[in-house]
């Protein structure tokens, strides 16, 4: 199954569309570019999952942006209209990658490189610009958005394991 992932922004939002097993697409778009691309996803993607990073409370107070954020999400997912969705909160993408809910983003970001390159590091996942690897051009927010795709993707397979067609 090929996922768009959407770490959504209030004015940015980052997405990655992944076939569980490389990156077929990945950016930062403003989140209205964004949303022309989810309304018309069959000429710009071919994925059939969106998953979107759902927005959670962690206890604190929260200012404009984050309420812009989640009305952008629920944006996204109209645009996305009759195909299935889900939303993943950032303590699963935390638990499921670095089994640590104190990870941090360097905590992702190296156990993402350590998946996309069977251990081998950084120079195997990134690579340079004369030898790119598969996670060359990843940066930003882009790593999160990947994070939610990687995750979802490894949860849903590890449910329909030993699952009889």
């Amino acid at each position: 199954m090929i996922v768009l992932a959407i770490d959504p922004g209030n004015v940015q939002s980052a997405f990655v569309v992944f076939d569980g097993a490389k990156l077929l697409q990945f950016g930062k778009e403003d989140n209205e570019q964004l949303l022309c691309m989810l309304r018309y996803r069959h000429q710009r993607t071919c994925a059939s999952h969106l998953v979107i990073e759902h927005i959670a409370n962690m206890g604190m107070s929260v200012g404009q942006s984050v309420f812009d954020t989640c009305l952008w999400s629920g944006r996204f997912i109209e645009a996305w209209w009759d195909q299935p969705f889900s939303l993943i909160k950032r303590r699963e993408v935390k638990l499921h990658l670095c089994g640590n809910m104190r990870a941090k983003d360097s905590n992702i970001r190296t156990s993402l490189i350590d998946k996309f390159s069977n251990g081998l590091g950084k120079d195997v996942a990134i690579g340079k610009k004369a030898s790119p690897g598969p996670l060359f051009g990843v940066s930003a927010d882009v790593w999160s958005a990947l994070a939610i795709a990687v995750t979802w993707t490894e949860m849903c397979q590890a449910n329909t394991k030993g699952v009889a067609a």
